[in-house]
């Protein structure tokens, strides 16, 4: 079956059904577009997938610059600010009617509902740079993580002693070609079943990390642990705590970060209920559910390795057996990484097929769509931009990681960017206007002030994760895998 029809392949997938049927309103939303399936526990999924991801493997690391006392406190500061003002944006997904109002499809569409103007283009530079940035982080991640399965049985036949060194090079296209293949997925709401798997193998690599460092811990002997974490004049000089204090800020900023896509995964609700309430539940049901897991994983972690806790618990292989199940570990990481890369580019390939389809709507290459069977899927619709420019778009990533094979301080470097704008200042601010909050009210004083607040520590934690990225050029030696 072949046929040809013109539409935006962002929004629209041909649906034989529909056409059968005649009859189109009822598997239509209010706004036009096919009808959203999608439940708070498909959008819990989601979450679960775009947080707990590699940002977990840093936690032992982070905890460890900061201790006992700062460490539990940082993560626990990170989740009530995320959860705050998640559910602000929520808020946000209607305009100027939380449950009534006109849809916003994107971050930048709410920020233009909101507060207009050059905000729109900040949000815009500062959502889309990051999640390029986050796929590229995956990308990485995912090949380390590959890497270390091959690491993990080299060290187990020939002894720990072994360098093993592997070239990250080949894994990063391996990943690539896997990438290739799922962007080819059209759009968001496709993507509940890989969110779903994805979210079972994040539970799955951190209850194994866990129970790892549990195991550890009850063997000894302990490691040394402190109430400020790493020691100045033991572990390190006086400048190096004070610039890895600021990088693991910026690590735990990272491990909570998904409003770059919130709005995205809103858009797949259906209603009723009302989408910010079922957005608000899914919310609060994935931050507590990472916040649980990064705690257990940061201060079991800690204890396991102390302040020598390595950047990658799994892959920097503080744990060496039993190593199928450290293998079982990193092939969970990476086909997380394979779904979670899907929840991040997503938003990126609706932007540019959109934008392109308004620009050239009479362009066949870009707006045209092939219907096609294909063997246990039955109709697919197939474009050619969107193959040529989803392409495109993971050869660059893999490129740029191949390139760029920093992982801990990229992790922060990532966070700190994207941490102040999408998480705080955004939601914030169109709360304010949204409410018409007076200024200077007791609301509005403590709101700026966590606003500001949370400026500072992007900025200082930006600073240490270019510090950090600056020692890791000049100490790199191409063709060996992260340590």
């Amino acid at each position: 079956m072949t046929g040809q029809f013109q539409k935006s392949s962002m929004y629209m997938e041909h649906n034989p059904g529909i056409v059968e049927n005649g009859d189109f309103r009822k598997n239509l939303d209010d706004d036009g577009r096919p009808k959203r399936t999608g439940t708070w526990m498909t959008a819990s999924a989601h979450i679960i997938t775009a947080v707990i991801g590699s940002g977990v493997l840093s936690l032992a690391w982070a905890i460890a610059q900061l201790g006992w006392v700062a460490g539990p406190a940082v993560l626990m500061a990170f989740s009530f600010i995320t959860y705050f003002t998640s559910t602000l944006l929520a808020d946000c997904y209607r305009s100027p009617d939380p449950v009534h109002g006109k849809r916003n499809y994107t971050y930048m569409d709410v920020v233009r509902a909101n507060l207009g103007g050059r905000k729109v283009q900040l949000c815009g530079l500062a959502q889309y740079g990051n999640l390029i940035g986050v796929t590229i982080g995956y990308t990485i991640t995912a090949s380390i993580s590959m890497v270390a399965v091959k690491r993990s049985n080299c060290f187990h036949k020939h002894g720990h002693h072994v360098k093993c060194r592997t070239s990250n090079n080949p894994f990063m296209i391996i990943f690539a070609c896997i990438q290739i293949l799922l962007s080819q997925i059209p759009n968001f709401h496709k993507l509940s079943w890989l969110s779903i798997i994805a979210a079972v193998m994040s539970f799955a690599y951190s209850s194994i990390g866990l129970g790892l460092s549990v195991a550890k811990v009850i063997a000894g002997p302990h490691a040394r642990t402190t109430l400020t974490g790493a020691t100045v004049g033991i572990d390190v000089s006086a400048s190096e705590k004070v610039w890895k204090t600021f990088q693991a800020i910026g690590d735990i900023a990272f491990a909570y970060a998904y409003s770059t896509v919130l709005v995205e995964i809103q858009d797949t609700l259906k209603s009723p209920p009302a989408e910010n309430k079922a957005m608000k539940r899914a919310t609060s049901i994935g931050i507590a559910t990472t916040t649980v897991f990064y705690v257990l994983c940061g201060c079991v972690g800690y204890a396991a390795f102390g302040n020598d806790a390595p950047g990658n618990f799994l892959t920097g292989f503080g744990f060496y057996e039993p190593f199928w199940l450290v293998d079982l570990a990193n092939i969970c990481i990476a086909i997380h990484l394979i779904g979670a890369y899907q929840v991040f580019c997503q938003p990126i390939f609706g932007f540019v097929e959109s934008q392109c389809a308004k620009r050239w709507p009479e362009s066949k290459f870009i707006n045209s769509e092939h219907a096609v069977n294909l063997p246990f899927h039955g109709a697919y619709c197939f474009n050619s931009f969107r193959l040529v420019w989803r392409t495109a778009y993971v050869v660059m990533t893999a490129v740029l990681a191949m390139l760029f094979p920093f992982f801990n301080d990229f992790l922060g470097l990532l966070g700190a960017a994207s941490f102040w704008p999408l998480t705080v200042y955004f939601p914030i601010e169109m709360y304010i206007a949204r409410t018409k909050m007076p200024r200077f009210s007791f609301t509005w004083t403590w709101m700026k002030i966590l606003s500001w607040a949370c400026l500072v520590i992007s900025l200082v934690s930006a600073a240490a994760a270019i510090q950090g990225l600056a020692t890791d050029v000049k100490k790199y030696k191409p063709f060996q895998t992260e340590q």
